[in-house]
């Protein structure tokens, strides 16, 4: 994995003459770059580039998680907990705050692709990069490695949301919204309505849900979500689209649910919602996979996730096999149990064997 100083100062040398032919002016070249944090701010975005004292040319390109509207952004951007781990290996470490937060995905792939482009030009290329995302971060690397396949090595994807946009949020995110307010009616306002609040507590649901232990249960049960259902979060991720889309992205008019108890009651109760056109069309071009990849990705979750259930782990890898890129998928077994609960040890060993994958000629 590392270069000498010579020969690493020497490549980026090349890579900076390069790009001072394309624009005329000779940026600061790679070998230039000191260690530390270097941080500010590309068309509105913040971000962070952490170096390591004895760099070994690479870059690891880091996509954070699902961030609420509201959530306090500190300046410089605060560093995402495994960097420090990619630190200690000798890799720079480059991350956006991204434009906005909430469902962000389009503002993360352009904002963490400008970033790429900013320390190309501005440090030289890194002889390998790789791309690593958690949670919806994963969504947005798995997007990014399909749109750029080109700009990456490699890429690792923890605790994912490996799902379509459209999809994840119709059975993700509004099955199990309308199948509680189907089974416990009188806690959910309109999902649709513009004067409906943007977020319910926690406490609300846990409350509605221990008053009624069988529909709790049945809730759990067809859900494949342990413990307690994380519906407060799906309400505000929903309710935040809405605002960011333009309306209703989901149209279940037509959905015939199951597994629900009785199927043709509940159906009948289920409220319905017509999606709106404009928010449809919006989180179709915001997170819409094909599964065509050409580089190699590793993925990742943990047991017994209540926020991305296990029913969902099969799509993504299900989609790469059947856009015949096999090939270039790892799964590795999940491990731990919750969201995103991985230790340092365990996410620098996934880390490792997509490094291994790269470097065993799937690149």
């Amino acid at each position: 994995m590392k270069r000498t100083a010579a020969r690493y100062a020497t490549f980026a040398l090349l890579g900076c003459l390069a790009w001072a032919a394309c624009i005329g002016s000779r940026p600061a070249c790679a070998a230039e770059l000191t260690p530390g944090t270097h941080a500010g701010t590309l068309q509105g975005a913040l971000y962070r580039i952490d170096v390591p004292a004895h760099w070994n040319g690479d870059l690891v390109m880091l996509m954070h998680g699902y961030q609420p509207v509201g959530a306090r952004i500190t300046t410089p951007m605060t560093a995402a907990d495994t960097t420090s781990d990619f630190l200690k290996l000798g890799y720079a470490v480059a991350q956006s705050q991204y434009a906005s937060q909430g469902w962000a995905v389009g503002d993360a792939i352009a904002d963490n692709e400008r970033l790429r482009q900013y320390f190309i030009h501005t440090y030289g290329r890194p002889a390998h990069t790789y791309l690593y995302g958690f949670s919806l971060g994963s969504l947005e690397t798995l997007a990014s490695i399909e749109r750029y396949p080109h700009a990456y090595t490699g890429a690792l994807a923890k605790c994912a949301v490996a799902v379509s946009t459209p999809e994840f949020i119709a059975r993700a995110v509004v099955t199990p919204l309308v199948a509680f307010d189907a089974l416990i009616p009188g806690v959910l306002p309109d999902l649709a309505a513009p004067d409906s609040p943007p977020f319910i507590p926690p406490k609300v649901f846990a409350k509605a849900l221990q008053v009624h232990p069988q529909e709790a249960a049945l809730l759990e049960k067809r859900l494949q979500e342990p413990g307690t259902l994380p519906l407060s979060l799906y309400y505000m991720a929903l309710r935040e689209l809405e605002r960011r889309a333009g309306g209703m992205p989901v149209d279940n008019r037509n959905t015939v649910y199951h597994g629900f108890g009785d199927d043709v009651a509940f159906n009948r109760r289920v409220h319905r919602y017509a999606g709106s056109p404009v928010a449809m069309a919006y989180v179709r071009r915001n997170g819409t996979l094909t599964g065509r990849i050409d580089v190699p990705l590793v993925m990742q979750w943990n047991n017994s996730d209540p926020t991305i259930p296990e029913r969902f782990h099969s799509i993504y890898p299900e989609q790469v096999r059947a856009a015949g890129r096999g090939k270039w998928l790892t799964v590795l077994p999940p491990v731990g149990s919750g969201h995103c609960n991985f230790t340092d040890v365990q996410t620098i060993a996934a880390f490792n064997t997509l490094v291994s994958k790269a470097s065993n000629g799937k690149h």
